[in-house]
């Protein structure tokens, strides 16, 4: 998406890039979008950037990215549609998602207390977008029908490294060799 200049039509939730930081842009304020993948946008405002879920993209004017799930005919947590909500996550410097660039290491689901564990990593551990990403982690996942809580942590064990991307996220990203 080519850098393009919007009006908030009403208060915009964020998060300020890198550290994560909550933020709302007031409505009727100029942001200027800079990036569009996965459905979530990056921002400048006041001269900070900030991300905007895509679900809340109706702020910016855009239609809104919505995560629909089907009935899971019961009060568990199905695990598919965790990893369906994990699937709508995308690196904001790399137009593929979190789980086919291989960042998510283990889902854990705790039925009793309606609970999603995960454990994630970084492309690199320096990566400064890593509250960012947990913060999409969280905001998704606790979308998915009877989740009452989502618990991300970041591990560095074992380091990431491309073969751990999916096949399609190699060629989409031209480390296929």
């Amino acid at each position: 998406m080519e850098k393009k200049m919007v009006v908030t039509v009403s208060d915009c939730p964020g998060r300020i890039v890198p550290v994560g930081t909550p933020i709302t842009i007031p409505k009727d304020n100029f942001v200027t979008i800079t990036q569009a993948l996965g459905g979530n946008y990056t921002v400048t405002f006041n001269g900070n950037m900030v991300r905007v879920d895509g679900t809340d993209a109706a702020a910016l004017g855009f239609e809104p990215q919505l995560l629909e799930f089907d009935d899971p005919g019961g009060d568990d947590i199905l695990e598919s549609q965790v990893w369906d909500a994990l699937r709508t996550v995308f690196d904001p410097e790399i137009p593929v998602d979190l789980v086919n660039l291989g960042l998510i290491y283990k889902v854990e689901i705790h039925q009793d207390n309606k609970r999603v564990d995960i454990e994630m990593t970084l492309t690199a551990p320096a990566c400064g977008m890593g509250p960012v990403l947990v913060g999409d982690v969280e905001y998704r996942v606790a979308q998915v029908p009877n989740v009452d809580r989502v618990d991300v942590e970041l591990v560095f064990d074992p380091a990431w490294s491309r073969e751990m991307m999916s096949e399609e996220a190699q060629l989409e990203t031209g480390m296929f060799y």
